[in-house]
């Protein structure tokens, strides 16, 4: 009897997932542990696995498709065993097709592409006049229909960025002319047609060239389905900030001991290949601090209701990736080193980046983390990430008059400023936290102990 394979729950907020590609093509031999397709989940993109030895009989979900929680995908059974699709659960909905782009006018310059619209150069200078445009055939793609609208898998959309593939010359070989990783692919390889000659006019062609003549509009108007990642981050955030009682403590730190130390130790170690970042030093500080404050280390749970308290300090850092961002955890902060510490924080920044972070790697953080500084932020208030009871925003580091020992002198100060949860945490613990944050960092050789 053929086994059937569902969509499992990759993720705590999972409740549907795109299946990016199928891995293996029905007729092909598979063992346990071999990995049939990629699919992208609310936090990532992550690859399935079979359970099953035999053959993969038949595939019921097209690559593309969104596919709720315990739909069934493929079947895995002896060669030549025939077998249907088993009927839908009464608990889960039916498969979802991939979410469609809601069409917008399109200007008539040209058509719709996903990538910012380059202005149409105007025809040359002829004695005759030119052509009217003749409308497209029926037969044309949807795609390169100028009113119409591009239907494109989220990977492949992903991809056509990075590599800069006009998705709008593409036509796209998936369900009903969707376009998907492989078309990309291969049109990245296709050559790019001549570009349009500038017109002959009394302009000089220095003029015609220059910004002037190439401005048009930011991007072109449309409305793109969002991805399940970024679905999650806006219903997780409205949740944040409708049902959790924030309230916000800042504090300036003076920064200027923890970039010496930094600097004495980056060129110490320069030869074995250690290069410790400023977040590397929040990280360990704001870890230690719960250490020092646990009452902060807390979250709210509302059945009962009730108050978490937790004896390890699982610190998450915000990470920006291209369908919003993610916050990585390391776990058991507290008592992990400095060097530790900076060196798990790259692993899992680029696991993140590359959307290849396990369940486990991003899930299960007590505090958060959230550091601006570095795109020039100088500070700035951060949603808390629940069920977390606070987040700490970290702004850049500035220079600016201070005042030390009666005199005026240029200092080097950082804005970290506490969202936190008022059901959780009142002010005076709030308080307390920032003041053992700051000593840690004004005096950060307390963080080599």
């Amino acid at each position: 009897m053929a086994n059937f394979i569902d969509m499992p729950k990759l993720s705590d907020t999972m409740t549907v997932g795109t299946l990016v590609k199928w891995l293996k093509k029905e007729g092909d031999a598979v063992k346990s542990g071999d990995m049939l397709a990629e699919v992208e989940t609310d936090k990532a993109t992550m690859e399935l696995e079979s359970f099953f030895d035999g053959t993969l009989l038949k595939i019921f979900m097209p690559a593309g498709s969104q596919v709720p929680i315990g739909a069934p995908l493929c079947a895995v059974g002896k060669p030549g065993e025939k077998v249907e699709a088993p009927a839908a659960k009464a608990d889960a909905p039916a498969a979802a097709p991939a979410p469609k782009e809601a069409s917008a006018p399109a200007p008539a310059a040209g058509p719709k592409t996903e990538s910012a619209p380059k202005p149409a150069a105007p025809a040359p200078v002829s004695a005759a006049p030119a052509p009217a445009p003749q409308a497209p055939p029926p037969s044309e793609t949807e795609s390169s229909a100028p009113a119409g609208r591009l239907r494109v898998s989220p990977l492949a959309r992903r991809l056509a960025e990075e590599k800069k593939v006009d998705l709008s010359q593409i036509k796209g070989s998936g369900p009903g002319g969707r376009i998907v990783r492989a078309d990309v692919l291969a049109a990245e390889t296709a050559p790019a047609a001549p570009a349009a000659r500038a017109p002959n006019s009394g302009v000089s062609s220095a003029l015609a060239s220059g910004p002037a003549s190439t401005r048009g509009p930011v991007q072109e108007e449309r409305t793109v389905a969002v991805s399940n990642m970024r679905a999650t981050i806006a219903r997780r955030l409205l949740e944040s900030k409708t049902q959790i009682p924030h309230f916000y403590l800042d504090i300036e730190v003076d920064a200027e001991p923890l970039l010496q130390l930094r600097a004495q130790l980056n060129t110490a170690l320069e030869k074995q290949g250690v290069k410790l970042s400023v977040n590397d030093f929040i990280l360990k500080a704001s870890a230690e601090a719960l250490r020092r404050v646990p009452a902060a280390n807390a979250s709210w749970e509302p059945a009962g209701p009730s108050i978490r308290y937790y004896g390890s300090a699982h610190v998450s850092f915000a990470v920006a990736i291209d369908d919003g961002l993610i916050t990585p955890v390391i776990r058991d902060a507290h008592i992990k080193s400095l060097f530790a510490i900076s060196s798990e924080a790259k692993t899992l920044a680029k696991l993140a980046k590359d959307k290849k972070l396990q369940p486990a790697q991003f899930t299960g953080g007590t505090f958060c983390v959230s550091n601006l500084g570095m795109m020039g932020i100088d500070r700035f208030s951060a949603i808390i990430n629940p069920p977390n009871a606070a987040i700490l925003a970290v702004g850049a580091t500035v220079k600016k008059p201070v005042v030390k020992d009666s005199r005026i002198e240029i200092g080097q100060r950082m804005t970290l400023t506490l969202s936190v949860d008022h059901r959780v945490v009142d002010g005076a613990i709030g308080a307390t936290y920032l003041s053992a944050l700051r000593e840690l960092l004004e005096k950060p050789a307390l963080l080599l102990i």
